[in-house]
Formats: C-alpha cells, sequence, structure tokens
C-alpha cells in the first residue's frame, strides 16, 4: 500500500486535507484542549495527537467528532480479538431496526455532491441492510452540509441513544472531486454515524503512509466484527486516508461487516 501511495502527487486523509501540516501548528492546537479531555479522548480509546477543537466537539483522528455527551458516557466495549487491519464499530450503534435512516442536506450543496449522496445512499441499500437509507428534503436523521475552510475533508461522529450522529459536514474546497471521490466520503461518514471506526486504526500507516501509528486502545471503544478479514484490506471504505482518484465502493469484508451489525 505504501508503494500505491508514494507516486501520488496528492494524498488525502479521510479528515485531514494534507499529512505535511507543520508541527509547531499541531502542537499549538493541542496545547488548547486540557489534559482532562485528553483523557477522555483516550479512556475512549481514540488517539490524542492532533486533537482540535469543533463546534460541535473535539476532532480527532482526522474526521471523526467526540461530542461532550460522548466523552462523559462510561467507555464501553470488549476485545474480541486484536488485528491491525480488522473491522471494528463503536460500542455506540444504530438501534431499533429494521429502519430507515434518513438523509438531507442544509444550505446549498452543488450537483457533484448531490449526486455523491444519492450514489453513496444506493451503495448502502444494495447491501439488503435492516437500515434503509433514503434521501429526504426534511427532517433528516443525517444532515450533510457544505463547509467553508477546515484542515479537513469531510467530518462525523458516532450514533448516540441508539441513533445515528446527525451531521455530516464536507469541506467546499473537495466538493467538484470526481463523483467516485466525493461518494467514498460521503459513505464513509455515514459509516461513522453509525458506529464504524477506522477498518486501520490501529496502523494508520496502511492507508496514509509514514510511520505506524495507533489511533487507540482496541479494547476501548473498537470491537472486532466476526468473520472480517485479520489480515490487510486495502480497499475497504473504512481506511482512514485516500487520495484524489480513490474509489471504494464496499469490499467483501465490508458486507460482512455491515450485515453482521445492520
Amino acid at each position: 500500500m505504501r508503494q500505491m501511495l508514494k507516486p501520488l502527487a496528492l494524498l488525502l486523509m479521510a479528515g485531514i486535507a494534507i499529512t505535511s501540516c507543520k508541527k509547531d501548528v499541531k502542537e499549538a492546537v493541542q496545547e488548547e484542549i486540557s489534559q482532562e479531555t485528553l483523557a477522555k479522548i483516550a479512556n475512549h480509546g481514540f488517539g490524542t495527537s492532533n486533537v482540535q477543537k469543533d463546534e460541535d466537539g473535539y476532532l480527532v483522528e482526522g474526521d471523526i467528532i467526540l461530542t461532550e455527551e460522548f466523552l462523559n458516557s462510561a467507555p464501553g466495549g470488549n476485545l474480541l480479538r486484536i488485528g491491525n487491519t480488522e473491522q471494528y464499530r463503536t460500542t455506540n450503534l444504530v438501534t431499533g431496526l429494521p429502519r430507515v435512516i434518513k438523509i438531507g442536506t442544509s444550505g446549498t450543496v452543488n450537483e457533484r455532491v448531490s449526486d455523491g449522496i444519492d450514489a453513496a445512499i444506493a451503495r448502502y441499500n444494495a447491501e439488503n441492510l435492516q437500515i434503509t437509507m433514503q434521501r429526504v428534503t426534511s427532517g433528516a436523521n443525517i444532515v450533510i452540509k457544505i463547509i467553508n475552510g477546515g484542515n479537513y475533508i469531510a467530518s462525523a461522529g458516532f450514533p448516540s441513544g441508539g441513533n445515528p450522529y446527525s451531521q455530516v459536514k464536507f469541506n467546499r474546497q473537495y466538493q467538484n472531486y470526481s463523483l467516485n471521490f466525493v461518494t467514498t466520503v460521503i459513505a464513509h461518514e455515514v459509516g461513522h454515524c453509525i458506529g464504524f471506526r477506522h477498518t486501520d486504526f490501529m496502523d494508520r500507516s496502511f492507508s496514509c503512509g509514514g510511520s505506524p501509528v495507533n489511533e487507540g486502545a482496541s479494547n476501548v471503544g473498537a470491537i472486532h466484527i466476526p468473520n472480517t478479514e485479520t489480515g490487510p484490506d486495502s480497499g475497504s471504505w473504512m481506511l482512514s486516508c485516500l487520495s484524489a482518484s480513490t474509489n471504494r465502493p464496499f469490499n467483501s469484508d465490508d458486507k460482512v461487516a455491515l450485515g453482521y451489525l445492520y
């Protein structure tokens, strides 16, 4: 995977757009986060490097929003099996199945993003799950909105109270990328909204390159999904990083993971 990434002119993380951020900037951002908050983040099994404040909570691991409600809840989860690139879910899932998850937009989205939303919904619905995605103009469970600025492509959070995370933010800078790219990003963030962690959270370098980075302890907040492979899974839609030309429809392990949970 590293060799595949090497010749790419542009490497984009699923949350952090530029992997070569200046070190002093990262440190300055982290200094604003209290040690108490960092401890809560770590206790829930998430990485504490480059944590950033966000209007909805704290941005961790490039594209995941942890709300104050989530951080103040009791950490849960049992370690079922450890591996570097398996399918993992959080301790929070969508309940009340079967269920329709309504997806809408806030403000204006261009045609590319709108088409990407429809394509991402189609990818999920093709799996015949107990959750069905539906595009709506009002009353959405997950609202996708375009934001200006920010050093990430998109962000989302995890379910709460049995409901999916309510919002996906998509950076305007990337709204005219290829349809496959936009679809992959939206499907990835919706994956977080329904409870999936990054497939390579135990070794972020698998999809991002560089030195191995462990996003968090695998026995807290990351539960291995049975029957998914323990070896490298280069095509998973929940890998941490992607390039400008990436397209990741659900691979065989993704399908097993989705079917197991939903």
